[in-house]
């Protein structure tokens, strides 16, 4: 559980340091999205099919997160 939690932490802090340099509005949203998706399909089902699973769901919010603004 704490190898999960430390993945999770290293995961996020990558996503932060990705989304602040050269991405802008949707790029941002979908990268986001998609580290985030992946993070929470690797939690939740611990392998690599959830994880792949989770980052394209995460990235497809992500991508329509701010797109009627």
């Amino acid at each position: 559980m704490t190898s999960k939690i430390i993945k999770a932490v290293v995961i996020g802090a990558l996503a932060t340091s990705v989304s602040a340099c050269g991405l802008h509005g949707q790029q941002r949203d979908t990268a986001t999205g998609a580290v985030i998706g992946g993070v929470a399909g690797n939690i939740i089902g611990g392998n690599t099919v959830s994880t792949v699973a989770g980052a394209a769901l995460g990235g497809v919010v992500g991508s329509q997160w701010n797109k009627h603004r």
